[in-house]
Formats: structure tokens, C-alpha cells, sequence
């Protein structure tokens, strides 16, 4: 039978020390030295004394390898390389890339949070593909379950490889252009704002545009990988079919709703995070956001701007694929739209919501989480590191 020990609770007192009656020890709180109180450690010789009273730690160098100090805990004696052992364990391990200027941090960031966010989530970014255009079956399980049976776990991950190509520097430049459009257009503090609406709403639809005008083609090409897999073999020989069956206007195919669509999306999404981030730091009272509050802001903002743009992105999805397979091919997004409600109703208009907020909004955290995490990691000074 092994014994028990019983660790015994330290006790405030008025005075400003911490005490513990059966060990004997109390702390001063105001100069954070410990002093005997007889007991345990009433003979204090052995230990070393100061000139306050208190008492040296033996074998400091130790104690700073294998333990884990209290704020405001001090050793008497202690060099200065101990010293630096403590802080440096306190502040622990943190990577500083120094890259000065501020456009190229922004875009780096920005690629390195679309390729992640996007590859996490492409297993239901493919479902959702596969459910908007009704090609594998009408439900996210029966999707899944013919994709697996089909093609396994690779047919789930099918066209990720374009579309991290085409999300990295589209989240790129979308970060870019709303970090710098918002910071251009926020007022000075003190001022106000001579806009009628909030600056990270137009600076939100800005960095939409900007980023679907640059790698829409990218997008096109990505989908019609997706839905018609035995038609091409990869990402070159796509571009070279689609330009050979419709010239360069083909690559531009459904960029109408996407322009249409993406412009609420992008607006509400930045507003939306740019809102649940000024309300985090008033209710909390806290300037620095942590990555898990980014994380869960990310993705609320996410979920607000997906809902309400649906219908466009179905819209988009079904004139992107054209007349495949003998399908409707739509001239502009209302007949699109008025054509889906008219054949499928309503719920037409946003078959695919679930697997739709599934991918979108976790990606959205994960995006934002990355993005802002990689600005602390990119540092303009050395004395930033």
C-alpha cells in the first residue's frame, strides 16, 4: 500500500502574507521573499539568511531547470544567467520571422491562411459541390457515401490541389486589399467617420472583388474537376479544353453571380468579424484577441455571411457547370434563380446549406485564425522577435 500525502493550503493574511501555520512559512506578498516562522524551518542557518530575514534557496539552478515559478516569485542569489533561465521559461518558445515590409507580411499571411483553412475543410467542400448540382445524390451521406464508394478517400480531396492553388492567393490578396482599404478608411481616433456605413464593410466588398476578378478561372477550372472527373486529366489539360470549346469568355462563365454574390458575402463576413471583435474587446476589456476567440469570431462571422448569401452561390454553381450532362444553361443569374425556384422551389435555393455552412464557417475561423497569427509571427524589426 503506497502512502498519501496531504498537501496543505497556503492562507492570506491582512498583512499581506501568505501563510501556512503547519510548515511554518509565510511570503510576503509586497517584496515576494519567503520567511521562516519557526517549525519546519526553524533553523534557518543551514539555508542562508539576508538581511531581511529571509532565507536563500539551495541548488537555484535546479529549481529554475525543473520547476515552474509563481509570478513575482525571487531567488535570493540568483545570477543573472538563472535570471534569464526563469524569463526565458516564462515567455517560452516563440518563432519571429522578420520580413519589414508590411504588404508582403500581409499577402503571406493571407496565402498561408487560405491554403490551410481551405485544405481542412475540402472533403465537405466537395460534398457540397457534388449537392448544389445534384450529380452524386440528394443528401450529404448519400453524397459521401457513393464518393467513397466510387473513389475513395481521394476522390473526397479531388480538385484540392487547384483549389489551393486558386484559394492562397485569393485569400492573399482579399486580406491584403481589406486590411489596407480598412485601415485607410477607419477614422483616426478622436474623428469620426465621414462614411454612412461602417469602413469594414466597403473594405470587406473591395477584397471580395479584388480577389474574384484575379482567380476566378482558377475556380471554374477547379469545379468542373470536380463534377465531370472523367472528362479531364488535370489542371493544364482543362484550361486547354475549356479554351479550346469556348474561348477565353468560358473561363469567365457564371462570373456575373459570383461578381453579385460575393460582394454581400465578402461585406457581411469582414463586418461582421470586424463587429464581434470591437464587442469582444469591450465586453472582455482586452485589447490582444487570443487564436481560440479568433477562431470562434471567424466562424460566427461566417455562419452570418453564408446564410445570407446562399442562393447566390447556388446560382453561381449551376452556371459554372453549363450544359453538362444536358443541363439548363442559364443566361444571367435572376433567370438562373427564377428557374431553380420555379423547378425545385425554395428549397431548391439552398440545397446544400448544411455541408455549405459545415465548410464555409470553420474555414472562415480557421482563416482568420491563421491570418492573424501569422501577423504576430511576421515582424518588421528585429526587436519585434
Amino acid at each position: 500500500m503506497g502512502k498519501s500525502v496531504k498537501m496543505q493550503s497556503l492562507e492570506f493574511k491582512n498583512e499581506g502574507f501568505l501563510s501556512n501555520s503547519h510548515l511554518g512559512l509565510h511570503w510576503n506578498l509586497q517584496d515576494c521573499n519567503f520567511y521562516p516562522a519557526g517549525g519546519l524551518f526553524a533553523s534557518v542557518s543551514q539555508m542562508g539568511n539576508n538581511e531581511n530575514g529571509g532565507f536563500k534557496l539551495p541548488c537555484a539552478d535546479l529549481l529554475v531547470k525543473y520547476v515552474s515559478l509563481p509570478e513575482g516569485f525571487k531567488i535570493l542569489g540568483m545570477t543573472e544567467e538563472e535570471k534569464g533561465l526563469v524569463n526565458k521559461k516564462k515567455s517560452g518558445l516563440r518563432l519571429k520571422i522578420k520580413i519589414s515590409n508590411p504588404s508582403l507580411r500581409r499577402l503571406i499571411s493571407g496565402g498561408i491562411a487560405g491554403a490551410v483553412s481551405r485544405t481542412a475543410v475540402a472533403p465537405l467542400e466537395t460534398i457540397r459541390t457534388h449537392l448544389m448540382v445534384g450529380s452524386s445524390g440528394h443528401s450529404s451521406t448519400e453524397v459521401f457515401h457513393n464518393i467513397m464508394k466510387t473513389e475513395g478517400w481521394k476522390g473526397l480531396f479531388r480538385g484540392n490541389f487547384v483549389n489551393v492553388i486558386r484559394v492562397a492567393p485569393s485569400k492573399a490578396i482579399e486580406l491584403f486589399v481589406y486590411d489596407t482599404v480598412n485601415k485607410n478608411l477607419s477614422p483616426k481616433l478622436g474623428e469620426q467617420s465621414r462614411l454612412p456605413v461602417p469602413p469594414s464593410l466597403v473594405a470587406g466588398a473591395c477584397a471580395g472583388v479584388s480577389s474574384t476578378l484575379v482567380t476566378y478561372p482558377l475556380e471554374l477550372v477547379k469545379t468542373r474537376l470536380t463534377i465531370q472527373r472523367d472528362v479531364y486529366n488535370g489542371l493544364l489539360d482543362a484550361f486547354v479544353k475549356i479554351l479550346q470549346e469556348g474561348g477565353v469568355g468560358e473561363l469567365y462563365r457564371g462570373l456575373t453571380p459570383s461578381l453579385i454574390g460575393v460582394i454581400p458575402y465578402a461585406a457581411a463576413n469582414y463586418c461582421a468579424y470586424d463587429t464581434l471583435r470591437k464587442v469582444y474587446r469591450k465586453i472582455f476589456k482586452q485589447e490582444r484577441i487570443g487564436n481560440i476567440e479568433t477562431l470562434l469570431i471567424g466562424s460566427a462571422a461566417g455562419a452570418i455571411s453564408s446564410t445570407a448569401t446562399f442562393p447566390l452561390e447556388v446560382a453561381r454553381k449551376h452556371m459554372q457547370v453549363g450544359a453538362v450532362s444536358g443541363r439548363q444553361v442559364y443566361n444571367n443569374v435572376l433567370h438562373a434563380l427564377a428557374s431553380i425556384l420555379e423547378q425545385e422551389g425554395i428549397q431548391g435555393l439552398y440545397k446544400g446549406l448544411g455541408p455549405s455552412c459545415l465548410k464555409l464557417v470553420p474555414a472562415a475561423g480557421i482563416s482568420f485564425m491563421c491570418y492573424e497569427a501569422c501577423k504576430r509571427i511576421l515582424v518588421e524589426k528585429e526587436e519585434d522577435a
